[in-house]
């Protein structure tokens, strides 16, 4: 199975349309080695994905016929992500939410109403 086509299967993309660009950003390696969204993967093969600023890497335990559900990827992919990556992640995710700005999220229902009837006047 191509490796975008793998990725998608077990939900680490949302789309494979996404899965392929990152393939092509370079941020998608196997074995190692940067591959082209054609590369076929195998059974016992090791993907590293670079996404938001951490590399998540996986083995890969079996080759799905289709997408599959999200209780079902644990049969097909072994999350093998290093404790440091994780760790990073968790950092990451805590100064996004210390920087962010209360309230500054998307309009409640009262505000937008508020902005409509404030653009009519």
């Amino acid at each position: 199975m191509r490796i975008d086509k793998y990725l998608w299967c077990i939900r680490k993309f949302k789309t494979r349309s996404l899965a392929s660009e990152m393939v092509k950003k370079e941020r998608v390696s196997l074995n190692g080695e940067l591959v082209k969204a054609s590369r076929e993967v195998k059974t016992g093969d090791t993907i590293a994905i670079k996404k938001d600023g951490v590399t998540y890497s996986l083995e890969v335990l079996a080759i799905p016929t289709s997408r599959v559900g999200a209780k079902l990827v644990e049969n097909y992919a072994r999350e093998t992500t290093a404790a440091e990556e994780i760790e990073k992640l968790e950092f990451i995710r805590m100064m996004r939410s210390m920087n962010r700005k209360k309230g500054s999220g998307r309009p409640t229902k009262k505000e937008r109403r508020d902005l409509d009837d404030f653009g009519q006047a």
